[in-house]
């Protein structure tokens, strides 16, 4: 007799399958959370086991295993994926390189507070876990905790005198919006005595003194070059400031100065000066402006507060800010604001529509403050007409004495040097053109006088002297009392003086 099998086996399949079908909705239900919800398994009400509450996992090369938290990284979360990225592990590799080196050097110690700014990743701050720097923290737009904390460069959420070491890399203040900010913010952020590091792409004198002119309350102490880790940024000028107490602005308030040497170095890569007089100044012009070396063009102006463009005698808007300025000036993506000083009160109605963009002076630049007659100057021929055209009308000389003829006009006067101390600082980027019927005999000296010829980085002169008349071939003007002569050794003292000046017309 065959034994009976036939219910036992029965009973196994019921309970295999009903073990089957407990195993699909286990797996239903956590593929539901991780893909829809977000969530890790670790939640007792669905999983038969859960993540620990630390993550251990090893960087290859890096000696010493990384601790983060589970709120970190979990089994869903993107970033376990870059966390073991070559990319990053570069980069840790990278930065906990350079943080041994100013270990080696006494800028860092094991017991700094420290702070990595604008650190997207936070591989910086792993690599200051890494070789024992546990009390560090990095922050970014949008946090990534517990390595970054939401912040940014330019708006710190710290108190004051926070940290004993700052740092910033990838050459993150080169393309900041707002340098100043960024650098005033570690700088207030950091103890005195405490040490910024700062990794920039500058390579340039010019751009250097600028970074170090944010900085003003830190002295430099180390600038290093040394290879990047990506080709995004395969050089590396690494820079370390400490902070000093009792330091102040660098605003220049003295009433002497001397011109730098990095604005000195420009000068010998500037266009050479026209040393015989052309006989056509107005085309001239047209020729040299091509010839012109722009400050922008050499170096980079990235490391600057703000951005100003100060054209006295401007006559219209659409005569040289319009018509040159805005369209052939490199700006290097800056935005610049605009002072335009016109004591003529034909051209003001014009710059009604320009608030946003340009601030209006309308006054006569001037050695003092003081009231000055002008007279009107009209092109050679120009006929007596209601409405004068652009062209054809300027403020003149300024007149000592009461004229016996012709159309004179009163103006304030202001003293034009020390408006510039009081509204640009060292640490400003400053343009100016300059074209003002012969007063530049007058201004440049009293810039000079007064320090305020330091606070401009780029002049474009326009000197007057008795020209060749354009309509009368021939014969000279009698407008002014200078030659070219005078002119040209205007130029070159300015010149020799580290003053980066171009001849105008």
């Amino acid at each position: 007799m065959e034994p009976a099998i036939g219910k036992p086996s029965l009973f196994r399949n019921i309970l295999a399958r009903a073990l089957l079908f407990g195993v699909f909705i286990l797996v239903i239900r956590f593929a539901y959370v991780v893909t829809i919800t977000g969530e890790s398994c670790n939640r007792g009400d669905f999983c038969f086991f859960s993540m620990p509450q630390s993550l251990n996992f090893v960087i290859p090369g890096a000696g010493v295993s990384a601790i983060v938290g589970n709120d970190a990284v979990s089994r869903s979360d993107p970033r376990r994926e870059l966390y073991t990225s070559k990319e990053w592990i570069r980069a840790v590799h990278f930065y906990s390189s350079v943080f041994q080196d100013l270990i080696s050097d006494g800028y860092l110690t094991p017991h700094s507070k420290s702070l990595c700014v604008e650190t997207p990743f936070g591989q910086e701050v792993f690599a200051l876990k890494e070789i024992g720097v546990e009390d560090s923290i990095g922050i970014f737009k949008k946090a990534a905790k517990p390595l970054v904390l939401k912040g940014e460069g330019h708006q710190m959420p710290f108190d004051d005198n926070t940290f004993d070491f700052i740092f910033t890399g990838g050459g993150r203040l080169d393309v900041s919006a707002r340098p100043s900010d960024f650098a005033s913010e570690i700088a207030r952020t950091l103890k005195p005595e405490g040490f910024a590091v700062v990794h920039i792409k500058a390579n340039d004198t010019y751009s250097m003194n600028s970074l170090f002119d944010l900085f003003n309350s830190c002295k430099l102490v180390k600038m290093l070059d040394m290879e990047g880790f990506d080709s995004s940024m395969p050089f590396v000028r690494e820079i370390v400031c400490r902070k000093e107490t009792g330091v102040g602005g660098k605003k220049n308030s003295g009433n002497k100065c001397s011109v730098p040497g990095h604005k000195r170095e420009l000068v010998e890569n500037a266009e050479p000066l026209i040393e015989e007089e052309p006989l056509k100044p107005w085309i001239t012009l047209k020729r040299n402006i091509n010839n012109v070396k722009y400050l922008p063009s050499m170096v980079d102006i990235s490391f600057k507060s703000r951005y100003v463009y100060v054209d006295v005698g401007a006559r219209s808007y659409g005569s040289s800010i319009g018509s040159w300025f805005r369209k052939q000036y490199p700006k290097q993506n800056k935005t610049f604001h605009v002072y335009a000083i016109e004591a003529d009160k034909h051209f003001h109605q014009q710059y009604d529509l320009k608030k946003k963009t340009v601030t209006l002076l309308p006054y006569a630049a001037w050695v003092r403050n003081e009231t000055l007659r002008f007279e009107i100057n009209r092109d050679p021929g120009q006929e007596e007409v209601s409405e004068l055209k652009d062209k054809g009308r300027g403020m003149g000389r300024i007149q000592p004495v009461k004229s016996s003829g012709g159309e004179v006009d009163e103006i304030q006067g202001f003293d034009f040097a020390e408006w510039l101390k009081n509204t640009v600082t060292e640490s400003d980027f400053v343009v100016m053109k300059m074209d003002v019927e012969g007063t530049e005999f007058d201004l440049i000296p009293r810039l000079f006088e007064t320090g305020a010829i330091c606070l401009i980085d780029e002049i474009f002169l326009e000197c007057h002297y008795n020209r060749w008349q354009r309509c009368c071939p021939g014969q000279r003007s009698t407008k002014y009392e200078k030659n070219y002569g005078q002119c040209l050794q205007l130029f070159t003292s300015l010149r020799d003086s580290g003053v980066l000046v171009h001849q105008w017309w």
